[in-house]
């Protein structure tokens, strides 16, 4: 099945796309883990403070239901950006694969109360589970109670702090992301200079932590940079990155470093870049696609970009969610059909493969999406 999802996702990445993604929480990096493939997400609860799955009672369930029997919605942070049209080819394809009413939801917008409606639909509609990709993990917290009250099985992805979860499943560990940044950029800058960073929204726990890593390595090993103006919020839209960034290179002119985290970041942050003409004399970093960024690796304003493929995300949340309303175990070392999610790293109730990626205008040809 391995090879099938792997040939099919392979011809879906000429489909275009457009979109970015964040938000997880404390883990505990996984001992093994390599940086050029992915990691495992770093801020997990502690075990005293994780809540234990609910038991749903799918065991008994899944004797008597086939898998076109059982529906699961997944909700991503909004539509219409390219990250979550790729998120929806990896849906349709364990659709494809499984026979189960599995597909794709989300609002429009990247509100996260937008983003409980819609929570609230599905679990209107009956659903049997929910995989969620949060724009704010504290804002799902009660929908999500509301949807294990009832039954239902949910999956979430980028929130390894969420609390009414049966498992989160993260591409990585964000702590080992977050610092791979800082690594590229402190070698980038030469170990001396001021850089920002820029987060999709103040509550994405992802992006926070890539953050907060990344920053912690710079105070260790590279105390010769300087952070300036940490954090600035862009909710996911291109042009406020790009406005923030103009913002902040017209009122810093030793400004040479700038790390995005939405996948929107990146090429609005290029945009200010090159309309100042500074491609050559600073160093963009962060997480994006190369459908999104690639004509800014090419002109120089964006040096790196570095993501994990969200379909084959978008199919391990489903593929785990499965597991759990069929009964089946799932626990540590086990392995999923898509590529970066095997030999899962499970950490109180967070699953961690190694699925990230780096590209640069070397290798972007290697990927279409």
């Amino acid at each position: 099945m391995k090879k099938k999802l792997s040939i099919l996702l392979a011809a879906a990445m000429t489909v275009s796309l457009i979109g970015c993604s964040g938000g997880g929480s404390a883990s505990e990096p996984a001992a093994d883990s390599e940086p050029a493939a992915a990691e495992a997400e770093d801020s997990t609860p502690d075990a005293e403070e994780a809540e234990a799955p609910a038991d749903t009672g799918s065991d008994s369930a899944a004797e008597a239901k086939d898998n076109s029997e059982y529906t699961i919605a997944t909700v991503v942070k909004l539509t219409g950006v390219a990250w979550f049209d790729r998120m929806q080819v990896g849906v349709d394809q364990f659709a494809a694969d499984t026979g189960v009413d599995a597909y794709q939801t989300g609002a429009n917008t990247g509100d996260p109360a937008a983003q409980v409606q819609v929570i609230e639909d599905a679990i209107a509609a009956g659903v049997d589970a929910i995989c969620v990709v949060p724009n704010s993990t504290e804002s799902l917290e009660t929908v999500l109670q509301k949807a294990r009250d009832a039954g239902i099985v949910v999956i979430s992805h980028e929130a390894s702090d969420a609390k009414n979860v049966d498992y989160d499943i993260e591409a990585f560990d964000n702590s080992e992301y977050g610092a791979h940044f800082m690594e590229q950029l402190g070698e980038m800058m030469g170990g001396e200079g001021q850089y920002t960073t820029f987060v999709g929204s103040l509550t994405a726990t992802s992006h926070n932590e890539w953050v907060d890593a990344s920053t912690g390595l710079q105070e260790e090993k590279y105390p010769n940079m300087e952070v300036y103006s940490n954090k600035n919020e862009t909710t996911e839209d291109s042009d406020k990155a790009y406005a923030k960034a103009k913002e902040l290179l017209a009122a810093n002119p030793d400004l040479i470093g700038f790390q995005g985290s939405a996948m929107t970041d990146a090429p609005g942050i290029a945009r200010a870049i090159e309309e100042a003409g500074k491609e050559d004399s600073t160093y963009v970093i962060g997480t994006s696609l190369v459908s999104v960024s690639g004509q800014y690796l090419e002109s120089g304003a964006i040096d790196e970009i570095s993501f994990w493929d969200p379909a084959l995300a978008g199919y391990a949340m489903n593929e785990l969610a499965l597991k759990v309303l069929k009964g089946e175990e799932v626990a540590d070392g086990m392995s999923l059909e898509a590529e970066g999610y095997q030999n899962l790293k499970l950490v109180d109730k967070v699953f961690y493969g190694k699925a990230w990626i780096d590209v640069t205008v070397d290798n972007m040809g290697d990927y279409d999406f």
